[in-house]
């Protein structure tokens, strides 16, 4: 099923914490808490201004977000577990940074 959020509502994954801490200690799933990471799956076409211009999302599908504990509305898609939120509920967008070696010479 196809599924696209209106206006500056956005449609986030949660993606799922470690299971083990760094010590190697397993958390069991009554004491996990539910994550604020997710991945962007699609977006609305935006918002209108005073103008009433359309003013597209700074988020897009595919990016990694961090949202706040209480955020969004739980749904449940083709049996996933997913979050409709609007993107003033999101915190930040997670960047990856390649690491960049030196070219032999």
């Amino acid at each position: 099923m196809s599924f696209r959020p209106l206006h500056d509502r956005v449609l986030v994954k949660r993606i799922e914490a470690e299971e083990k801490t760094k010590g190697g200690i397993i958390i069991p799933d009554t004491a996990k808490e539910k994550p604020q990471e997710g991945e962007v799956v699609a977006v609305g076409s935006g918002t209108r201004n005073e103008k009433g211009e359309l003013v597209a999302l700074d988020v897009k599908a595919g990016d990694r977000i961090l949202f706040g504990k209480w955020s969004g509305t739980e749904i449940k898609l083709d049996g996933e577990d997913l979050l409709i939120m609007k993107e003033s509920d999101i915190l930040g967008i997670l960047e990856t940074t390649a690491k960049k070696g030196k070219k032999a010479a």
